[in-house]
């Protein structure tokens, strides 16, 4: 990849940081005219830094599970 391609590719992942590296591939070919395959744009997006994560899932915590921590607190204070 040229310096410009790579230089294209990190401007529109900031963009849209949460788009697939299949739509961002796309996303270059339309606006860019850059061919360019998921692997290597994977690769070269691990150089530049940018790394998938998944969100990791938080329960929402209840009004019933919210009094009864608090009632623990409480007890267990001292």
């Amino acid at each position: 990849m040229t310096e410009w391609s790579q230089h294209m590719l990190k401007r529109t992942v900031r963009r849209s940081c949460q788009l697939s590296a299949k739509s961002e591939a796309k996303d270059l070919q339309t606006s860019c005219g850059l061919q360019i395959s998921t692997t290597t744009m994977c690769r070269e997006l691990h150089g530049m830094g940018f790394h998938g994560r998944a969100a990791v899932f938080k329960p929402y915590i209840t009004k019933c599970n919210a009094k009864c921590r608090m009632q623990w607190c409480k007890a267990c204070q001292h």
